[in-house]
């Protein structure tokens, strides 16, 4: 069983300080009042002879008068106080999670230093992703040059089939245009409703640099918006080369430029300098693949983490406001103080007659 009153901050202790001064005060005044009358009747001379002239000695109900005052104003200003009581609990449920994952559909995520291509092995781990979060809400953002959105929903199934049904191949647009995607999974998490009440992170997985938006300056509004991007670099600054794959995802060569040599894709200083400062920007992290690892479950355990341990659900006393036991007892008195009048009824009439 538990007690407990809202007077914990500086206002509550000021506010009880002061009602106690009042009531305090106001006993005295009506300490002081009677001092003063006995005093005013000792200065008409003789107290004996005084009190034969009056028609009826008051002071017993005067003093039964301030006394109803005095309790009613202090279990007034009790009730103020909202005192609370209660030995419950309650359980507050789950902090919800929105995750947008934007993952990079570049034909570079076609390379094959992560077996058994970026692209393939990326699709894989974010489905295992989002089979680590349930009650997390998913949404998705594909892109290279263009990005391809879906909406946030709590089908993580459908999350991860949007994924799997694309290639690079089918990308209308070629490059690595992260400031377009980003920004569209802002959009994505700004158009739901219910997600600015959610945690929100954005799972950004590249493998390359933009070179014509500015994925940095996209990073602070999120920030701004309490939005955290994580982002896993897939490959490095060492030369990978690309496979050319047709359409029924047969591997049929390699991607060859306009002089005949074979394409291959590295991630520059800059670049990685750059999807460093998405992360650090919103406070996310940034994980490299390395051990024929995307680095994708990394943040899967991070996230499965933080929503079992931070976000998940608690207990809590509850307490019910019983303001209203002082109230009445203070209307109580009140009304009884008013009810009592100094002189008998029979004594008032006689002298109104």
């Amino acid at each position: 069983m538990r007690t407990a009153y809202d007077l914990l901050s500086w206002p509550g202790v000021l506010g009880l300080i002061a009602a106690i001064a009042l009531v305090v005060g106001l006993a005295t005044a009506l300490l002081l009042g009677s001092f003063a009358r006995s005093r005013a009747s000792a200065r008409l001379g003789d107290v004996p002879l005084v009190e034969k002239l009056t028609s009826f000695d008051a002071t017993a109900r005067r003093a039964l008068k301030g006394t109803l005052l005095t309790v009613g104003l202090g279990f007034a200003l009790a009730a103020l106080a909202r005192p609370q009581y209660g030995n419950g609990q309650k359980l507050i449920p789950a902090t919800n999670v929105d995750v947008v994952i934007v993952l990079d559909y570049s034909k570079s995520m076609y390379a094959r230093d992560v077996v058994p291509s970026r692209t393939a092995r990326a699709k894989a781990e974010v489905a295992r992703l989002i089979d680590q979060l349930p009650g997390a809400r998913f949404a998705a953002v594909a892109f290279a040059g263009e990005p391809m959105s879906f909406p946030l929903t709590s089908d993580g199934a459908a999350i991860a089939q949007f994924f799997r049904q694309l290639e690079p191949n089918d990308m209308p647009v070629g490059g690595t245009a992260t400031a377009r995607a980003l920004e569209r999974a802002r959009e994505l998490l700004g158009r739901d409703p219910k997600s600015k009440d959610h945690v929100r992170v954005i799972l950004l997985v590249t493998d390359g640099e933009d070179l014509e938006g500015d994925p940095v300056s996209v990073a602070q509004k999120c920030a701004e918006e309490g939005t955290v991007i994580d982002v896993v670099q897939i490959g490095g600054r060492a030369p990978e080369v690309i496979p050319e794959v047709d359409p029924d995802g047969r591997v049929i060569g390699l991607r060859k430029g306009e002089d005949g040599k074979p394409l291959t894709t590295e991630l520059s200083a800059d670049g990685e300098k750059q999807l460093a400062s998405i992360a650090q920007t919103t406070g996310g992290i940034i994980v490299r693949s390395e051990h024929g690892e995307t680095g994708i479950d990394a943040v899967g355990a991070k996230l499965s983490k933080m929503m079992r341990e931070e976000l998940s659900e608690r207990v809590e006393y509850v307490y019910n406001d019983v303001f209203w036991f002082p109230l009445l007892l203070a209307i109580f008195f009140l009304m009884f103080e008013a009810l009592v009048f100094e002189t008998p009824w029979m004594t008032r009439r006689r002298r109104v007659s």
